[in-house]
């Protein structure tokens, strides 16, 4: 992201979030609010790539690619949804299980995440993200920065956490990046990762 994430004290839930100026973005996990800053050229361009990727194998599935911004509630039981304490917005989503999805936001875990690290929300998603979307039970969980130019995938294991992960990185040249969950999404490492900007 090319601003530093800011974060607030206090705890807050849904019903404080959607009060919040549309021209900010910010997210929540378990009550700990976190403003994103503007995404960097960098970002946007791993984001619009994995995209198109994924969108085309989903284009015939009833699963449904979404990207950011998008709201996506976490709740912990039943509560209301002014209550929710968790609100994400994840980079790049997958959505398998029917009703979740609504027209202004969806309830309930991702079949699969993408979040596209930067220095300033590297710490947000792989730690309070990653924790949060393991305890709501997101199945995979992909890990790109594209600074570093590496990739991890995390699959939900029988116990409800995250194994270790499989880590891909742009010296893999002959390596396959695969999802778990859906056979046939395949990324060749190398392009993803050493995909140059523009000069």
């Amino acid at each position: 992201m090319g601003d530093a994430a800011v974060n607030y004290d206090g705890y807050f839930r849904y019903k404080d979030y959607r009060r919040w100026p549309d021209d900010e973005r910010w997210e929540l996990v378990d009550g700990q609010a976190m403003a994103m800053g503007a995404p960097s050229a960098t970002h946007q361009r791993m984001l619009a790539w994995l995209y198109r990727r994924f969108y085309g194998y989903f284009e015939a599935k009833p699963c449904e690619v979404f990207f950011a911004p998008f709201d996506v509630l976490l709740p912990d039981g039943d509560e209301d949804d002014d209550e929710v304490s968790t609100v994400v917005q994840p980079d790049l989503m997958v959505f398998c299980e029917p009703g979740v999805v609504g027209d202004k936001y969806a309830r309930g875990a991702p079949s699969l995440v993408i979040e596209i690290i930067s220095p300033s929300s590297s710490k947000w998603d792989q730690n309070d993200k990653f924790r949060r979307y393991e305890r709501a039970g997101v199945r995979e969980y992909w890990i790109v920065d594209p600074l570093a130019k590496w990739l991890c995938v995390y699959t939900l294991g029988e116990n409800g956490a995250y194994g270790k992960g499989r880590l891909y990185e742009t010296g893999d040249k002959d390596a396959v990046v695969r999802s778990v969950l859906f056979p046939g999404l395949e990324l060749d490492a190398a392009e993803p990762l050493g995909w140059p900007a523009p000069a």
